[in-house]
């Protein structure tokens, strides 16, 4: 009987199983490759999709412009009052002593600005004034000022020299935020406060810019807090006729206010 020509068998069968180290071999490949593909997918996909998503986001950004082209005293509170605007010389402050105006100057020769002191007697902003107004009768406003300082206002007392409107103070306060603060307490506390800048009449000094020489106007946020002690800052127009006029003006070294610091409640009110 004739025998036909013989092939190997390649493919695995019952009757030839495929070798241990064989196993281990395609099994190795098979998690390699599932590693290559994970690294594939998390950093080549995602990237290039990132980078074409790119130009949609940076569209929704604001204009960037470099300090030198703000020019110095820009502000992001926005606009200038009209009247600095247009005003050739600006003046920063008020300051109850000299040693407070120093560190300022300071601070606006850092800046780039040059500023002269100048001594004024002017009415200036004190602080926030917190309180609360109309009562109906002093037995109400008496019973306010517990109920006040039950909820931590110590300070509050009946003003007694503004009229009788039994009106109740909380204090007044150089920082906005605690003056807010005080507000919100008053709030919970029952009452409906108000608040308004308190002004007063001082012996103050002002530094003054002026804008052709120094070309632009200190921005306040620029400045930081006011010095320890110190009154709110702001910025005016200079004076300028008569003896308050600021190229013949010149500050005292101290001018002492018989008031109290307005960094915290003041009794005053």
């Amino acid at each position: 009987m004739a025998v036909g020509p013989s092939f190997f068998v390649l493919l695995p069968s019952a009757h030839r199983p495929i070798p241990g180290g064989a196993v281990r071999v395609l099994f190795l490949l098979l998690l390699l490759a599932n590693l290559l593909f994970l690294a594939w997918s998390r950093w080549v996909v995602v990237p290039a999709q990132a980078v074409r998503e790119a130009p949609v986001s940076v569209s929704k950004l604001q204009p960037i412009r470099l300090q030198q082209e703000a020019g110095p005293g820009a502000s992001a509170a926005g606009p200038l009052p009209a009247d600095l605007v247009a005003a050739s010389c600006v003046s920063v402050g008020p300051f109850l002593e000299q040693a407070q105006a120093d560190v300022v100057a300071a601070t606006l020769q850092r800046l780039g600005f040059t500023s002269r002191p100048r001594a004024a007697v002017d009415e200036v902003r004190v602080g926030y004034w917190v309180r609360v107004p109309n009562m109906a009768t002093a037995e109400d406003a008496g019973n306010a000022i517990a109920t006040l300082q039950a909820a931590g206002l110590a300070d509050a007392y009946v003003v007694t020299d503004e009229g009788p409107d039994n009106t109740v103070s909380i204090g007044v306060y150089a920082d906005p935020t605690k003056a807010a603060e005080v507000a919100g307490i008053a709030t919970r506390a029952g009452f409906t406060p108000e608040t308004s800048d308190r002004l007063r009449t001082l012996d103050v000094i002002w530094l003054d810019i002026d804008r052709q020489a120094n070309g632009s106007i200190p921005a306040l946020e620029d400045l930081g807090a006011p010095p320890e002690g110190g009154l709110p800052l702001e910025l005016r127009a200079c004076p300028t006729s008569g003896a308050d006029a600021p190229a013949e003006a010149s500050a005292p070294e101290s001018t002492q206010v018989p008031v109290s610091p307005p960094a915290a409640a003041s009794q005053a009110g």
